[in-house]
């Protein structure tokens, strides 16, 4: 009788278990929705799709909110987004493939393929690898360069080759970490000179097209133009939403330009948790190989952990590997990034030991946001013990805005106020040249300084004196929240030797590398 009552017991459980395996995700997913629409309440943004894998499945696939602040269209998991640097990762896939092709090594020189290649030092310039351009540790400092490619320019691949030479080292090669675009750039004119086809080309037919991403293009001008569900950018200043351009980094593919939607991602982040497996009419194939899949998310270049990651993540390493952020978080590794242009961000989370993967795509700039329904999720689905994340995050904005309210303060109890220019304005309105960017126009009208980058047509303000010979060039557009200090060094006889400039707030995007210009007055 007992034996016969245990094995009743057990063929329920056998009846029950996925029932109740079904309930837990139902109740985790209706949590999660929760707390996705409190963060965009709560961080003012008007649109978020979201899609969670587990266990080969596709668990949560939905989009929230509108494409546009102000419009009734709503956001669904068809909706494109920009993934800004969640491209990186498929540049990435794509030199895997060259590799496993033979058709170059992650040890091939960059020299031995792009020949003008040159960085500052000769011994770099010679030893810099594949897998350098892909892994952050260059010796050029964050972000060197960006202005060459952010906001939307005229410059070309072939002027940041020439560019790169010019920029200045922080560190020596191979020994710091420090987020680099221009090599992503050079990476994708590898992958164009050694196939012989373009990027935008190799990515269609040997990522989106093998996955079945139908809807996925390598940039937003080969979105059809009737699609409409294509979401908008957002920025949001003093309380109101701002509907922008985007600046989507077009001329700059392999960076940052691919226009996806959460469907979508869902297929490639199937692909990368299956080792670069997957299925087409009822076949496996294979996009890249397991030996280049473990390559990709080894550890390459590391990164500093704070002692308050260690304390409240449990994280005991960070690395960058190749198109991948990695680190250990309450015992499991994160396969991980994120991707930001104007008024669009994402985030990409794998745990592969857990078979768990997530995207979230979001048309404004809040990381706040997308951090909160990332943990969310992640403690969810791990059984991590949980906070309420969008109260976390809140609590951190309003502590950084207070404490830039305070700096703001300080900043202005030091300023000199009855100091004046040493020069008539008139005098400071010159052609400067910087050697990477190329040339920078401050002019005179009417009693006032006026700047304009030569080959960014927003990069356009105006100059207010600060103190000595230090002024605040205003851009016009004010959603780039990137206004700089312009400070002018002067020769023996009062003439302008050189001017240099740095971002006023510290939260300004770190694209914006104002502080690597030189700017030398034109001959």
């Amino acid at each position: 009788m007992n034996l016969f009552k245990l094995l009743s017991f057990m063929i329920m459980l056998v009846i029950l278990s996925p029932a109740s395996v079904a309930k837990s995700t139902q109740e985790n997913n209706r949590e999660i929705n929760n707390v996705i629409m409190q963060a965009m309440k709560t961080f003012q943004v008007p649109g978020v799709a979201v899609a969670i894998i587990k266990d080969d499945a596709v668990v949560m696939s939905k989009g929230f909110g509108v494409i546009e602040h102000g419009k009734p269209a709503k956001v669904n998991a068809d909706t494109l987004f920009g993934i800004a640097s969640n491209t990186k990762a498929m540049t990435a896939a794509l030199i895997a493939q060259l590799v496993d092709q033979g058709k170059l090594s992650w040890k091939t020189k960059v020299i031995d393929i792009i020949p003008e290649f040159q960085m500052p030092d000769a011994y770099v310039t010679r030893e810099f690898t594949i897998t350098d351009l892909l892994s952050h540790n260059s010796g050029l400092g964050l972000g060197a360069g960006d202005l060459m490619i952010w906001p939307d320019t005229t410059h070309t691949i072939d002027d940041i080759i020439k560019g790169i030479k010019y920029l200045p080292e922080v560190s020596s090669f191979r020994s710091e970490y420090a987020y680099d675009n221009l090599m992503y750039i050079l990476a994708g004119e590898i992958i164009a000179r050694v196939t012989g086809q373009t990027w935008e080309e190799n990515i269609k037919q040997n990522i989106f097209e093998p996955l079945g991403m139908n809807s996925t293009r390598a940039k937003f001008s080969l979105i059809e133009k009737n699609n409409k569900n294509v979401a908008r950018a957002h920025v949001p200043l003093a309380g109101k939403i701002n509907v922008v351009g985007g600046n989507f980094i077009e001329k700059f593919h392999s960076a940052a330009s691919v226009a996806s939607n959460v469907n979508d991602m869902s297929l490639w982040l199937k692909a990368q948790l299956n080792r670069g497996e997957y299925q087409v009419e009822g076949k496996t194939a294979q996009l890249f190989s397991e030996q280049q899949n473990r390559k990709m998310w080894q550890a390459h270049t590391l990164k500093s952990v704070s002692e308050s990651a260690m304390k409240n993540d449990k994280t005991h390493f960070s690395a960058y590997g190749l198109g991948w952020d990695l680190k250990d978080y309450h015992g499991v590794k994160l396969v991980q990034h994120t991707g930001g242009i104007l008024g669009m961000i994402s985030k990409v989370v794998m745990v592969p030991e857990e078979n768990l993967a997530l995207v979230i795509l979001t048309n404004q700039q809040s990381g706040y946001a997308f951090n909160a329904i990332a943990n969310t999720i992640l403690h969810r689905y791990l059984n991590i013990s949980d906070t309420n994340w969008v109260s976390h995050y809140k609590a951190l904005k309003d502590k950084r805005a207070a404490n830039d309210q305070a700096r703001s303060v300080e900043n202005a109890s030091k300023i000199a106020k009855d100091s004046k220019p040493s020069l008539a304005l008139k005098e400071y309105a010159q052609t400067y040249q910087d050697n990477w960017y190329g040339n920078i126009d401050i002019t005179y009208d009417n009693n006032q300084l006026h700047m304009q980058f030569s080959k960014t047509a927003e990069l356009k303000g105006t100059l207010a004196h600060y103190q000595h010979n230090t002024f605040i060039v205003h851009w016009d557009d004010k959603t780039l929240e990137a206004d700089a200090f312009v400070n002018f060094n002067l020769h023996e006889d009062g003439s302008i030797n050189f001017a240099t400039m740095k971002a006023v707030s510290r939260n300004t995007d770190f694209s914006f590398d104002f502080h690597d210009l030189k700017l030398v007055p034109k001959k």
